[in-house]
């Protein structure tokens, strides 16, 4: 079980070590410039809001980048993929739930699309061609998934992985489990709003804050400076 203690600690040498290198090295390999799908959802007439579940290793990182994206409402760290009996933090830790740490991302189509969410998913989030590990966590609690809430999610996701494989945008294919019919259910108040509030923390800095950078550079038109955080959590 790993706690967010050890999270924290698990990289703290190598984080003190080479914060001042990080943003740059660590955006270099987490980070891919990969075209828009050629598939998107068409948002429902009049429809101003929308949700997206997507999974990609430890919650606070996925979180922080969407909170950095423009047309974004809010976007909530939790658990999908398991029972609302286990949907806690040292539980799911575990990775014998069928959990996976994801982040609610609720988006104003109007102002950006489905398939630019996976866009940024995809090529700043994390890595998607690693399944069950991301940086230092390992464990199928930190894999790479999408919890679709409609077909035609499942199918915008399904065709754009098929579309970057077959472009070989990534030196290895995409493993991306594309996961319909599961319930978010939102973690503890302590994980909501992370990376904001823990900015200089090892495991922030070291493996987070680059995304954010990246994100910036990749898709400067996206980008926030400033944050929409989660106002309340349980």
């Amino acid at each position: 079980m790993k706690s967010s203690l050890l999270r924290t600690t698990a990289v703290a040498a190598l984080a003190l070590g080479a914060v001042a290198l990080a943003p740059s090295l660590n955006a270099a390999e987490a980070s891919h410039i990969i075209p828009a799908p050629t598939q998107d959802e068409q948002a429902a007439p009049g429809a101003t809001s929308e949700i997206a579940v997507l999974a990609g290793g430890c919650f606070w990182g996925v979180q922080g980048v969407f909170q950095h994206v423009k047309g974004v409402t809010n976007a909530v760290s939790g658990y999908a993929g398991g029972q609302k009996q286990t949907a806690i933090y040292e539980v799911v830790s575990t990775g014998a739930t069928g959990h996976a740490e994801s982040v609610q991302v609720t988006f104003d189509p109007r102002v950006i699309s489905y398939g630019r969410i996976l866009q940024i998913y995809f090529s700043v989030a994390h890595n998607p061609t690693e399944l069950n590990r991301q940086g230092p966590d390992e464990g199928t609690q930190y894999r790479s998934a999408i919890f679709p809430l409609t077909p035609e999610q499942a199918q915008v996701a399904k065709t754009y992985i098929n579309q970057l494989n077959q472009a070989r945008v990534f030196d290895a294919a995409i493993v991306t489990k594309i996961e319909p019919n599961k319930t978010f259910y939102p973690a503890e108040g302590y994980h909501q709003n992370y990376l904001t509030l823990h900015p200089t923390q090892g495991y922030i800095a070291y493996n987070d804050l680059p995304k954010i950078g990246e994100l910036k550079r990749v898709f400067p038109t996206q980008y926030r400076d400033d944050p929409v955080l989660v106002a309340s959590a349980k």
